[in-house]
């Protein structure tokens, strides 16, 4: 396992959510702050604010890919359509080995379950119970294959 995607599952394991721990990983190589990256992403986890929507880990991917490649400029459809394609290049890695992007897919959720804003606890059982780590790797190798 790269320094990455440990850096990444280290910081999950110390509490951070699945958006935050991907960026976080990639702090260095992006040149943001700590604190204004994880504010930054602090939106994302859980699905995007724990409404089980896109996966934040993915979310993440998404953002370090924005930082890295994304254009800033205003009119500029061609380079749009660029960073466009390579998010749905991202998503696509990302699906070829978890099948979809969505949060409350990928943990064996309903739609009609309830949506709570509490997070849950980060006890052992929350860690052993939970396949986010692998969702957090893979977004670091996919980052580190297609965007380092």
């Amino acid at each position: 396992m790269t320094d990455f995607r440990k850096r990444a599952e280290e910081n999950f394991k110390n509490g951070y959510n699945c958006a935050q721990s991907v960026c976080l990983a990639f702090a260095e190589k992006i040149n943001l702050d700590k604190e204004t990256l994880l504010k930054l992403t602090s939106s994302f986890g859980g699905g995007m604010g724990r409404m089980r929507e896109v996966c934040g880990a993915v979310s993440g991917m998404f953002i370090i890919a924005g930082l890295l490649k994304g254009c800033s400029e205003v009119n500029c459809d061609e380079l749009k359509g660029t960073h466009y394609k390579l998010i749905q290049d991202l998503a696509e890695e990302f699906k070829k080995e978890h099948k979809t992007i969505i949060c409350r897919e990928l943990l064996g959720l309903e739609k009609e379950d309830e949506i709570s804003p509490i997070p849950a606890k980060r006890t052992e059982e929350y860690y052993n119970n939970r396949p986010c780590e692998e969702f957090i790797k893979t977004a670091a190798k996919i980052i580190e294959k297609m965007l380092i």
